[in-house]
């Protein structure tokens, strides 16, 4: 294995992992709310996360290092084959607001994840940039059911 292969499997597996541990966190307090179906599939589909990666095009050229080089189209293909085919992008169910409820929460499951890995207020990235990536507004039925998963998935904030 080459050492750019490893890097990318070493990034891959954790970045899988903290969407584990926030699959299995909330599907713990979805559980101890009540919703123990949707707790449980979640924290299923927990351990299933972004399989699709380890494999093909998306093993080869979905990496972060190829958006900006001559190898973009590769990029660009693979990340497409990747959102149409795990259900928790908003793109494999033609919109955001199409998406049910338990790929909502594994999405920000993925979302916080990525926000952990990247030092980003998942909070603040949701308002500002995901309402317009995917044509949402904090009025939408559909920006409240993710304020909901985010205000159970994370710890409330310390005040001084």
């Amino acid at each position: 294995m080459s050492p750019e292969d490893r890097s990318h499997l070493k990034y891959l597996l954790r970045h899988i992992e903290n969407v584990r541990q926030s699959c299995l966190l909330l599907g713990e307090r979805m559980i101890d709310i009540g919703d123990a179906r949707l707790g449980v599939d979640l924290i299923s589909n927990g351990q299933t996360h972004d399989c699709s990666k380890f494999k093909g095009s998306e093993w080869l050229y979905l990496r972060p290092e190829l958006m900006d080089s001559s190898k973009k189209h590769l990029f660009e293909s693979s990340k497409i084959q990747h959102v149409m085919t795990n259900p928790h992008h908003p793109e494999y169910w033609g919109s955001i607001h199409n998406m049910p409820r338990l790929y909502i929460a594994e999405m920000v499951c993925d979302w916080s994840a990525r926000s952990h890995e990247q030092g980003n207020d998942l909070r603040e990235w949701i308002k500002e940039k995901a309402t317009k990536n995917f044509d949402m507004t904090v009025q939408s039925k559909t920006y409240k059911e993710i304020k909901f998963f985010v205000d159970i998935l994370l710890d409330p904030l310390f005040k001084s």
